[in-house]
């Protein structure tokens, strides 16, 4: 495998593999670019097939944290890391302090956070050994404890723009969400949803989780594979990415894709396939950068010597509502697709050899 002829490795900057024999760590760090700022993502524990999915992995999600960064107008760059593995089985307290130590290798270009399987306790492990970590327990005022609530706020503050700009709304009362995921950020993506009078549709592969939901919300539960096929207004795919291929984009049957999940598109032409079906995609890096926004808050409060201000975080989260609708405009006047017009946008911002400082008081 041959990395730098990798089709995801987009000119990234730094890619460290680590090995720690006494915990089992495998891991590697992907630091995608750092004109901006240092390079801030989580780290997400997967059992892959192989390494060198792990390493497409790796590469296609640093890449979508330095377009995510420049959107909402952070002074970061794009990174992020992963740990190849069951998390079930082996990860351990011991392993994720070993992580800690290669993110210390690193020398503060890469800042991480939890992700897929990994959590504000193990990144609690993991500044044993390193102060480049974010999403710490919410303890003393330096943390701001598990941040899949406030992304999950910045999905529904995106969703919400989308409806309106595309079905003229500006509530979603009796709208049908199918919503595929109910991780921590699906499912409180569900609770605003049903706040609001919407009706879900859900999947996942957790049926306990699913009861939960049809208990809670009302929600309807469909096969993972007949989400595709239901009638609905919105799609939000709030699982993997990829989730919109050739495949599945011709079985959609909605007016706006608006979801959670990161490297929605499986390839980036399908920006323009979705545009051709005359449905509106609010590009995933844009709504799901809430996450994001609130560590760097953490980040800077911790950096600073000040406490962790939420009310400062919602406020900049429900800034991304304003983006989004600004990435539609600018669609719409070059008619080109949303995600062409976000990564446009993001592009002249992280490519160019400035900090990007707009948004950020």
């Amino acid at each position: 495998m041959f990395v730098f002829d990798h089709k995801e490795f987009d000119e990234h900057e730094r890619i460290g593999f680590f090995h720690d024999a006494e915990t089992g760590l495998k891991a590697i760090i992907a630091i995608h670019n750092t004109n901006c700022g240092p390079a801030l993502g989580g780290c997400r524990m997967w059992d892959y097939a192989s390494e060198e999915e792990a390493v497409t992995d790796v590469l296609r999600l640093s890449r979508g944290m330095s377009y995510k960064a420049a959107i909402t107008g952070l002074p970061l760059g794009g990174g992020k890391s992963v740990i190849i593995g069951d998390a079930r089985k082996i990860k351990t307290p011991e392993m994720m302090r070993a992580m800690g130590r290669a993110v210390q290798q690193m020398g503060g270009d890469y800042i991480i956070a939890e992700d897929v399987s990994t959590s504000v306790e193990d990144m609690e492990q993991v500044a044993k050994e390193t102060s480049f970590v974010v999403g710490l327990p919410a303890k003393q005022g330096s943390g701001s404890g598990d941040p899949s609530p406030l992304t999950a706020y910045g999905v529904f503050a995106g969703l919400k723009s989308a409806v309106k700009t595309r079905l003229d709304r500006t509530d979603l009362k009796g709208l049908t969400v199918a919503v595929q995921g109910l991780g921590q950020v699906g499912y409180n993506l569900c609770r605003h949803l049903h706040e609001e009078g919407a009706k879900l549709i859900v999947t996942d592969i957790n049926t306990e989780t699913i009861d939960k939901a049809v208990k809670e919300f009302g929600a309807v539960s469909v096969g993972l594979d007949e989400i595709y096929d239901v009638d609905a207004d919105v799609y939000a795919p709030c699982a993997l990415g990829a989730t919109l291929n050739d495949d599945t984009l011709a079985r959609l049957k909605v007016s706006v894709i608006a979801g959670a999940a990161n490297n929605q598109l499986a390839e980036s032409r399908h920006g323009d396939v979705i545009k051709d079906m005359n449905v509106l995609y609010a590009p995933d890096y844009v709504i799901n950068a809430g996450g994001l926004i609130n560590v760097w808050h953490e980040y800077q409060a911790r950096t600073q010597g000040k406490a962790y201000d939420i009310d400062a975080v919602k406020k900049h989260i429900g800034e991304i509502a304003g983006t989004t609708g600004m990435i539609f405009k600018y669609a719409a006047q070059n008619d080109i697709s949303t995600a062409a017009a976000a990564d446009s946008i993001a592009e002249e911002r992280f490519k160019a050899d400035e900090v990007v400082e707009e948004q950020v008081a």
